[in-house]
């Protein structure tokens, strides 16, 4: 979340930050709770000061024969008094952290101003888009035409926004998901990791899930939450605990299920396999330290790009405005893959730097400097490695050959038993 001291020492600030994500000032208000919080903290802490001293003055006055009363009357109007601030501390702590916990992070000062995508500024274009000498088609007509991709038998089993893959293009998304674990852990220097599917409420609060996006998750009956994306369990390995420093960075990666309700999205992207209630994604996370994160966000970028790249896919590098970075990160960075059934580009992964959003949330710290006495809060970074879907789609699309088969990048052939092409069974 926020350091209030931070916002204290400079609420303009604080509000200019706001302002730049389109969000009224919430400073004062702030503020003006922070310090009827501290007085009421200081007030509590002289009144436990003066009744411990009142007992001590009691406790003489009894063993020597004097009047007490006075004493004991004091105290016990203390103790009303207490009783309240007990009560009105906490209270006002809730109300500060419900405001702070509804606040998005501060944008990086290089983040572009803008009211949404329109703004978003594209950084490089990397990849040649292919000349069809045929009216290229979109992955769904490709996919049912081959008999390997079935929506209706999907929605019989689990409603809208799902799919069954079979045979070949089945075995192609496993081969994606394969592929892109050998290139982040062998070339990129991830530690590939299996996490949990579900998460409890802590988990989905320390990396801002909850509660601002609740209607964005699945819940089960337990209290507990279907992950959106393996974001979640990864960067929470270190919620609570202090990190020494020499371990930074701490680069992680996991192949998991997503589950999205996709809560807002009604009418769009509903043909296909584009946007799904649930879909497999390689995931990247980074701890790094506050020094480094700008370095890391970079390299993380990159490991995506090296996917696409490796798939010869053509893609470009976009940096999002200050109306369309999400709410954790302080800077994205989005890869867009050219899709030519839809003469588009759509996004395939989404890179963040949330600095120290999401580890004051988590509460987590590393200990450095040279006599190991300096304790701050990590720097974390997620990104999309990238979605399984959305490559296969891209595959799909861009390797589409005119009679409907689809060719194998060579990137996947080893992962696929040599097969250079799919073609109906």
């Amino acid at each position: 979340m926020h350091d209030i001291r931070a916002i204290r020492a400079d609420p303009a600030a604080f509000d200019a930050a706001l302002a730049r994500r389109g969000l009224p000032p919430a400073a004062a208000e702030l503020t003006v709770l922070d310090a009827d919080r501290r007085a009421a903290q200081t007030a509590l802490q002289e009144k436990q000061a003066r009744r411990n001293a009142l007992a001590r003055e009691i406790g003489q006055g009894k063993r020597a024969g004097t009047d007490t009363a006075a004493l004991e009357a004091e105290a016990s109007g203390l103790r009303g008094d207490m009783d309240s601030l007990e009560k009105r501390v906490p209270e006002l702590d809730a109300a500060i952290r419900r405001i702070l916990e509804g606040l998005p992070a501060v944008l990086d000062a290089s983040v572009p101003d803008g009211p949404d995508e329109t703004a978003n500024v594209v950084l490089t274009e990397v990849g040649q888009k292919r000349t069809f000498h045929f009216p290229p088609k979109q992955h769904f007509e490709l996919g049912e035409a081959l008999g390997m991709m079935d929506f209706a038998t999907a929605a019989k089993l689990a409603g809208a926004r799902f799919t069954v893959l079979r045979g070949k293009l089945a075995r192609m998304e496993r081969a994606l998901g394969q592929f892109m674990l050998d290139q982040h852990t062998l070339e990129r220097g991830y530690l590939e990791t299996i996490v949990p599917s579900l998460v409890n409420e802590a988990t989905a609060y320390g990396t801002g899930s909850l509660p601002k996006f609740e209607q964005d998750l699945f819940k089960t009956t337990d209290g507990r939450y279907l992950i959106p994306t393996a974001e979640v369990p990864l960067t929470n390995t270190v919620a609570g605990e202090i990190v020494a420093e020499k371990q930074l960075p701490l680069r992680l990666t996991a192949l998991t299920d997503c589950f999205r309700s996709e809560a807002g999205s009604a009418g769009r992207d509903t043909r296909g396999m584009l946007r799904q209630h649930q879909f497999r994604k390689v995931e990247l996370v980074c701890i790094a330290h506050p020094d480094n994160s700008a370095d890391e966000h970079e390299w993380m970028t990159r490991s995506a790009e090296l996917v696409l790249e490796k798939l010869g896919l053509p893609y470009r590098r976009v940096l999002l405005s200050s109306g369309d970075t999400g709410f954790q990160s302080t800077r994205t960075h989005d890869l867009e893959v050219w899709l030519p059934g839809q003469q588009m580009w759509r996004e395939i992964s989404s890179c963040s730097n949330c600095k120290d959003f999401q580890a004051r949330r988590m509460n987590a710290r590393f200990r450095g400097g040279a006599d190991g006495k300096i304790v701050a809060y990590v720097h974390t970074l997620n990104g999309s490695g990238v979605a399984l879907g959305r490559a296969l789609i891209a595959v799909m699309e861009n390797y589409q050959q005119e009679d409907g088969t689809i060719a194998v990048p060579e990137a996947l052939r080893p992962y696929m038993g040599g097969m250079e092409q799919i073609v109906a069974s």
